[in-house]
């Protein structure tokens, strides 16, 4: 998918960009050899660090990804650009020739490269600005049909996506704590991705996360990432941090005297490294009967199944909101269709969040800030 991705976004600049640009052809082969270089960023990752994080200077990464991000809207950029140049020499065909000619002066090839380059750089800076700054909180309420009384006001705090690595490490964990903490909240629930990179690396980035709090407790459940970066240790870890993982199991509890069952799967991921793939069934296999029921899944995916299992509120994360607005179609369908915020299925509600934190690689976000979510549960 990436390499077929990268390619058509190399060969549409390197025709419509860089064979225009008034240079010698072995400057525009050069450029073009540049070109193809930034456009192969996600390829080049997972060939040298699979899909964990970089451990490299947090500067270097930062530099690759404003590069890379600029060069994703250089690509949209230019082809809006296209689209309009297309459109007005459609339009041209019913003005004087003197007012068209001097519309063709004006978005002459070499004024359009240097607007779209500038166009793209900008905002790529203010993206990864936006991208590190660090999670707002974004209250929200969860309306769930038959809740019960004792469960009507319930606070939950959702943290997902984190991504501890060599970029956001231990001070941005320690704030993303911090916050949530703050909130008071009954519950703290993570949803996956909390770490970029292998524990003799991240040790020390993820140790705040030991002083989480909540009144009735902290659960999580694995994403993808901690599957890449040697799952079994970091399950060991999480373990010592006192951060109990729910691996296709629940949690039941009873608050006010109502029952609440807090369960987790597995990530799609696992099937990669022969341990247990997502098993809802299992993972409330003995649940009590009648209990109000709250998953945990790191992808916002199979809906129907958590209907079927009598599922309440589904909390996911895995899409980062899309990270860039107008990649949220694009997101969306690698995703069931599924990509921020709330969704409904027959009674069931799904959060999405956009992440506490994001991949080291691609460490810009435009239009989706990071995100702590503070659900407030209310009756139906």
């Amino acid at each position: 998918m990436f390499l077929l991705i990268s390619l058509l976004i190399f060969f549409y600049l390197f025709f419509r960009l860089i064979l225009t640009l008034p240079w010698k052809m072995p400057f525009r082969l050069l450029a073009g050899a540049a070109l193809f270089v930034l456009t192969q960023h996600f390829n080049l990752l997972r060939m040298f660090f699979g899909w964990s994080s970089m451990e490299l200077p947090p500067a270097v990464m930062l530099l690759s990804g404003w590069v890379f991000a600029s060069t994703l809207l250089l690509f949209g950029l230019t082809l809006v650009t296209d689209l309009l140049l297309l459109a007005g020499k459609i339009w041209c065909r019913f003005l004087p020739p003197h007012a068209a000619g001097a519309g063709r002066a004006v978005f002459s090839p070499g004024r359009r490269q240097a607007l779209l380059a500038g166009l793209a750089l900008l905002p790529a800076a203010y993206g990864l600005r936006q991208g590190t700054a660090g999670p707002a909180v974004r209250r929200t309420e969860a309306v769930l049909p038959g809740l019960p009384r004792g469960l009507d006001g319930l606070t939950l705090v959702q943290i997902s996506d984190l991504h501890a690595s060599a970029l956001l490490s231990e001070e941005y964990v320690r704030q993303v704590v911090e916050q949530a903490n703050a909130l008071n909240p009954d519950f703290i629930l993570l949803t996956g991705d909390m770490v970029d990179g292998s524990p003799a690396a991240r040790a020390a980035d993820v140790g705040p996360l030991r002083r989480l709090r909540a009144r009735h407790g902290v659960f999580a459940c694995a994403g993808n990432h901690e599957y890449y970066s040697n799952f079994t240790a970091w399950m060991k870890k999480f373990r010592e941090l006192g951060l109990p993982m729910l691996l296709n199991s629940h949690a039941a509890l009873n608050i006010k005297g109502t029952d609440l069952v807090i369960a987790g799967v597995t990530d799609a991921a696992a099937a990669r490294f022969n341990l247990p793939p997502p098993d809802l069934a299992a993972a409330l296999r003995g649940a009590p009967e009648g209990a109000t029921r709250i998953l945990l899944r790191h992808r916002p995916s199979n809906l129907g199944e958590s209907v079927r299992a009598g599922v309440s509120l589904q909390l996911s994360g895995h899409t980062h909101g899309g990270q860039i607005i107008g990649l949220r179609p694009l997101v969306a369908r690698f995703n069931q269709g599924y990509t921020y915020g709330w969704y409904e299925r027959i009674g069931l509600k799904l959060y999405v969040t956009s992440g506490a934190g994001l991949w080291s690689g691609f460490p810009v976000r435009l239009g989706v800030p990071s995100e702590i979510a503070a659900i407030t549960l209310r009756r139906g």
